[in-house]
């Protein structure tokens, strides 16, 4: 299964990657499309951290860099589940901004916005079960509840251990007092 998982990783991290270094490098094309997602998101973002710059080309290409970076990690298998889920993050406002389909009046740009928005909503649905596949591995929280478990049955073998070491230290102490000499 695991050339099937590579295949599969590649070609859904593609547009992320493309898509990444294209507004990288021109986020103006950009700009105002994004520009009124960005304006609600940059009080936001000056609340949590006032020394980051807020302005449209800057948060594009902040997106764009997270999907360039998180791509290229989740088409070469390395940490892939963290990257999945930072390109879905970084897949809703791109969304949101770039195929505002609700808002169109004109038929045919509506219905191609339309197409879009469920595009990515497929590619979102791609991502988060990406997220979650632990390639037949048991995931974390069966890990931890059995090495709980595997903790909790040393512990109660080192208790029997101990009783059983004290019964007969206490048998040898006794028999030790009956003994003449």
């Amino acid at each position: 299964m695991k050339p099937v998982r590579s295949l599969a990783r590649v070609m859904l991290s593609g547009i992320f990657v493309v898509s990444g270094a294209r507004n990288l490098q021109h986020p103006e094309r950009l700009a105002p499309t994004a520009k009124p997602v960005t304006d609600r998101v940059a009080p936001l973002i000056q609340r949590a951290a006032p020394q980051l710059s807020t302005d449209t080309e800057t948060l594009i290409r902040a997106n764009a860099v997270a999907q360039l970076a998180a791509g290229l990690m989740f088409a070469t298998g390395r940490f892939t589940r963290p990257a999945a889920l930072v390109l879905a993050g970084t897949l809703v406002p791109t969304t949101v901004a770039g195929h505002p389909f609700w808002q169109n009046d004109d038929p045919a740009t509506r219905a191609n916005n339309q197409i879009h928005f469920l595009k990515n909503l497929g590619l979102l649905g791609g991502l988060l079960l990406a997220a979650a596949d632990t390639e037949g591995k048991p995931g974390l929280r069966w890990r931890a509840g059995h090495r709980i478990g595997h903790s909790r049955r040393s512990v109660q073998r080192a208790v029997r251990t101990a009783r059983r070491e004290a019964r007969i230290a206490a048998l040898s102490a006794s028999t030790a007092r009956r003994l003449p000499g």
